[in-house]
């Protein structure tokens, strides 16, 4: 992948940026070069903000982020500062988000700086968050370091974090202004965060590209060994996907809705199995397979899609089965259906669900209880 450009444009009047200048680059991340936190910043020298960069402690503890990490001292490098914070979902909380904007305050910063967030999912959707709160709102910037964040989680503007066992209950729509992608990061990722990134991915492709479903369906070896051409095309036609659907909707009124698929069953999953036991990725692909299997109950797509679907998740070893081996106790779908229901993008007593009768044949329905419980046995 060559260094290469593209913009996202949103309606000017929501808070946050009316555009994302996404930045794609080859080879190692070098985050000195790039940032230069001294007095200057190397990209772009008219920008004279302060930024204040926050990471977890994973991301700080890579080999290749250990120059940019040692050039801090205190969490402080000349008018810039850098937060590390704990890594993962038990970090995805109000209390991390405060945390930010409390050291941002210390710090002296104001509204017309800039927060950048180095990380995966988590530190994109907090950091996000917290700028947007912070003073009435400053810019923010992401370092996607994950395939999910790459794929899906930096790209269109959703903030926020988990509230009382509920995956991002609370957030805004406060987009990145600009974004730094070097799809090198994903050599340093465990298997289960890769992994998870491909579940993004593969929903990516259901929704939007034939070419890429194929990909995912014929070239499994590769995809599994992470071969980087691949990937790189799987990341930026993932991007390129969604940054069409969000600049026709941007606060998901409609089609962006549809990015959605597997997500009411994966969050629920994720609450009743105890936030950060499974990863987001996986409980993604759980309950895409559900959602097949209730368009197949409900005979709006044919069991042989099923059966197709249902063979391209193993050959990722994702879960198929109703009752995921990660659950613990019993009446598991009667706790599953009770945190759908308070799931953020209901509107009304129903659950909204994305149904597919098809590849790319995507639409969203209220579903009865009784529904769900039969994809839950």
């Amino acid at each position: 992948m060559k260094n290469e450009i593209f913009n996202i444009a949103y309606p000017a009047i929501y808070a946050g940026t009316q555009k994302s200048e996404i930045n794609f680059f080859e080879g190692a991340p070098d985050l000195i070069k790039l940032f230069n936190p001294t007095e200057e910043n190397v990209q772009d020298k008219a920008d004279s903000r302060r930024r204040f960069f926050v990471t977890d402690a994973t991301v700080a503890s890579l080999e290749v982020m250990k120059p940019f990490i040692h050039k801090f001292n205190d969490g402080i490098c000349g008018k810039d500062c850098l937060l590390i914070l704990g890594s993962g979902e038990p970090y995805k909380t109000i209390e991390s988000v405060l945390k930010i904007v409390s050291e941002a305050v210390k710090a002296g910063f104001t509204r017309k700086d800039v927060f950048v967030g180095i990380g995966g999912g988590v530190i994109c959707d907090t950091t996000a968050f917290a700028a947007s709160i912070f003073k009435r709102g400053a810019a923010v910037q992401f370092v996607p370091t994950t395939l999910l964040a790459m794929v899906d989680a930096s790209v269109g503007g959703k903030s926020g974090c988990d509230f009382d066992n509920c995956k991002n209950i609370i957030g805004t729509f406060f987009p990145a202004e600009k974004l730094y992608y070097f799809p090198e990061f994903i050599s340093t990722l465990p298997e289960n965060q890769y992994n998870s990134g491909l579940a993004e991915a593969f929903k990516t492709a259901l929704l939007f590209d034939e070419e890429m479903y194929e990909l995912f369906k014929n070239e499994s070896e590769r995809i599994n060994k992470r071969d980087m051409e691949i990937l790189e095309k799987i990341i930026f036609k993932c991007v390129r996907a969604k940054a069409a659907i969000v600049e026709k909707d941007f606060t998901e009124k409609g089609e962006r809705a549809f990015l959605n698929l597997g997500h009411t069953f994966a969050h629920a999953l994720e609450s009743v199995a105890g936030l950060g036991a499974e990863t987001h990725g996986a409980a993604v692909a759980w309950g895409i397979g559900r959602a097949v299997e209730l368009s197949v109950k409900k005979e709006y797509c044919l069991e042989a899609f099923k059966k197709e679907i249902f063979s391209i998740l193993e050959k990722y070893n994702w879960e198929t089965t109703a009752v995921p081996a990660i659950t613990k106790g019993g009446g598991f779908g009667e706790r599953l259906l009770s945190l759908m229901h308070k799931d953020k993008k209901n509107t009304g007593s129903s659950v909204r669900l994305i149904l597919q009768k098809g590849l790319k044949q995507t639409f969203i329905e209220e579903v009865s209880d009784s529904e769900i419980l039969s994809v839950l046995k």
